[in-house]
């Protein structure tokens, strides 16, 4: 059975602790970072032998494009979702083109290598939060709902559920809530008829949403992400969302506010969510698994529908994205359109704005 956490591993192969709490009954995923990846291979490798010791797993990465993609090495690059935005000022059909490729080409690539999602794409506004930025589409929700929505259709063609990010919506203020409380003054009518539209709008293309650690203090004074207010009567109950709902990584900063890390998953639980992400802390995870097995387990079916369509590996990464129709065009595509010279690709240098590891 799918249980309620979603943790982390060590290094690019498992170790023995990594073993002993991936079996443990309430671990229901895996989320790699970029201390877990070398190449496709190894990553392949690792997935299939995360799986060996728990079948019933889900195995997640933030593969965003831009400077938030774990997997580079070998990988083909992919754009911030900004550069899209910037595009579709100047020219909407391409711009929704290429969304729909990126989608598609992400989707491909994070499959081929045993992961089942990427937590994608982001939904926020691009405003003056110093964590979103240029990994929003757009500043204008319409723009943001278009381009989004062809990106997940590219998802959901090669096969990957779709996961949107960061409810309802974490653009509008400065803070950086991995590293600070961060509150948002706003009316609820003013959130609703802005940064929550690409959320609703987007719905029937959602298999997932991913609250923020943001507490927008009009509506409750707990972080969206505990809060039954947003989870449960807006989400669940007006919008009518039956989709996962993963909470944001409970080791943030602005997730302290419910307590330690066993407050913090029962918390998360009990509002709504179903999976718990605790990363990049080990005595955490440890006391999470503790706790989480006093929580009733998530519905089954709800998160069987975040299993990838992940193929049979063919020895390399380029010849196991062969079996995906489209690859070789949008792949084509993206680099056509996006990274025209050498010096685009190099994205290293700028730093990940999640990188909190």
């Amino acid at each position: 059975m799918y249980g309620v956490l979603m943790i982390d591993i060590d290094s690019t192969v498992l170790t023995a602790e990594d073993i002993s709490l991936i079996k443990q009954a309430q671990v229901g995923g895996v989320i790699l970072f970029a201390r877990n990846v070398t190449d496709a291979a190894q990553v392949r490798a690792l997935c299939d032998d995360i799986r060996y010791h728990n079948p019933d797993i889900l195995i997640g990465v933030d593969q965003e494009g831009g400077r938030v993609a774990r997997l580079r090495n070998g990988f083909t690059p992919l754009p911030a979702m900004g550069r899209l935005g910037e595009l579709f000022n100047k020219d909407p059909s391409q711009a929704l083109a290429r969304a729909y490729d990126c989608g598609y080409l992400m989707a491909t690539e994070v499959l081929a290598v045993g992961i089942d999602l990427s937590f994608a794409p982001v939904l926020d506004r691009d405003g003056i939060s110093q964590v979103i930025g240029d990994r929003s589409f757009h500043h204008d929700p319409q723009a943001i709902t278009a381009l989004a929505t062809q990106f997940m259709r590219g998802m959901k063609a090669a096969g990957m559920a779709t996961t949107g990010k960061h409810f309802p919506g974490h653009g509008a203020i400065a803070p950086d809530s991995h590293v600070a409380e961060a509150v948002d003054t706003r009316s609820f009518d003013e959130i609703m008829h802005s940064d929550m539209q690409p959320f609703a709008q987007s719905l029937p293309w959602l298999d997932a949403l991913m609250p923020a650690h943001v507490i927008f203090s009009q509506v409750d004074d707990k972080p969206a992400g505990f809060s039954k207010i947003w989870l449960k009567d807006i989400l669940r109950n007006r919008l009518e969302f039956d989709g996962v709902l993963f909470s944001d990584d409970l080791c943030m900063a602005g997730a302290q506010a419910a307590g330690d890390v066993s407050a913090r998953v029962k918390a998360a639980i009990e509002a709504g969510c179903d999976i718990a992400l605790v990363c990049n802390d080990r005595v955490a995870a440890h006391e999470a698994a503790e706790t989480a097995q006093e929580l009733p387990y998530p519905n089954q079916n709800r998160i069987k529908t975040m299993c990838g369509n992940i193929p049979l590996w063919q020895g390399e990464l380029d010849a196991t994205c062969q079996q995906f129709d489209y690859w070789q065009q949008a792949k084509q595509n993206v680099t056509q359109t996006f990274f025209n010279t050498q010096s685009e690709v190099q994205t290293s240098d700028f730093k990940d704005p999640t990188a909190y590891i």
